[in-house]
């Protein structure tokens, strides 16, 4: 898990991403970085989808898609499908990706 102070992690095919979702919000967005109570470095977002069948889902994978201006098919859920706390994979060459998404990261504040 992203314990040293970045949600990003690099995988074989890719990257997985800590995320920390609050479904249910009053507006669509990105809120940054949380450190859980497990000292596990987390990315805040938002979205006004309920959680319910999957739909909460959905609406973080077409946010971060669009964020990243990356098609929606490189990004998978692969854990926490009904949880808040997910990690998600997205696929490409991982050094490429750690550097855009640490960018785009860090534009952020």
């Amino acid at each position: 898990m992203g314990s040293d102070g970045s949600p990003f992690r690099a995988a074989r095919d890719g990257l997985l991403v800590d995320i920390r979702l609050q479904p249910g919000a009053s507006r669509v967005q990105v809120d940054g970085l949380a450190v859980l109570d497990d000292g596990v470095t987390v990315l805040k977002v938002r979205v006004t989808e309920p959680p319910e069948d999957g739909k909460a889902n959905a609406a973080l994978i077409k946010l971060l898609a669009k964020a990243w201006k990356l098609p929606k098919s490189s990004l998978t859920l692969v854990a926490g499908h009904s949880d808040r706390r997910k990690t998600l994979a997205v696929a490409g060459e991982p050094a490429e990706l750690l550097c855009d998404l640490q960018h785009w990261l860090a534009a952020l504040d």
